[in-house]
């Protein structure tokens, strides 16, 4: 088996989302914060202040912002009902995961009192799950698929975690990111 390079952007401003984003996608040239900020734009036209960004202007998207980019892909974000199992899910159908978070807001080394929101991709890169969190030095590997499952259920026991399952629309439109026995039965 001959090397690999995994892709991982760190953190810049509030662009966590950004980040996200490309490193699910492993690719620096997905998207760019003008193509985000354009989202917001059309998410809110009318709004001076823009409800899906920080007011300053640095980031800090989201999750509308995070769906309508993954619709530019052909991608859909399901957000995970945290009282299933993740073993729920068929692994090999999806494009990967977004893990929302929360972070402490940080000027230097002083945390302030300010409670926010971070995204972390998780990715099954040649065959091994990767923590792609920007916040990291470098990638951390999460491991197989049982050590990533344990993983996911360690994640969700926080009330204030979210798991968004990242899939092709269609993918989604049939629940085939869900193994065979847990997918509702369509009526006609």
């Amino acid at each position: 088996m001959g090397a690999f390079a995994v892709y991982h952007e760190k953190q810049v401003k509030e662009l966590c989302a950004l980040h996200a984003l490309n490193n699910l996608f492993q690719d620096r040239e997905c998207y760019n914060k003008m193509q985000l900020d354009e989202i917001c734009r059309g998410l809110a036209p009318d709004d001076y202040i823009n409800p899906h960004k920080s007011i300053l202007g640095l980031g800090n998207y989201d999750i509308n912002v995070i769906i309508s980019a993954l619709h530019m892909k052909d991608c859909e974000a399901i957000w995970f009902d945290k009282r299933k199992d993740p073993s729920c899910i068929d692994t090999s159908r999806i494009v990967g995961f977004i893990l929302n978070v929360p972070s402490n807001y940080k000027v230097g080394f002083v945390r302030l009192p300010i409670q926010r929101r971070h995204w972390i991709s998780i990715k099954k890169i040649n065959g091994e799950y990767w923590n792609l969190d920007s916040k990291l030095d470098t990638p951390l590997l999460i491991g197989n698929e049982i050590q990533t499952m344990e993983y996911m259920r360690n994640q969700l026991q926080s009330n204030e975690n979210q798991l968004f399952i990242v899939c092709t629309k269609e993918v989604e439109k049939d629940q085939l990111w869900l193994l065979p026995e847990f997918r509702r039965v369509r009526v006609l």
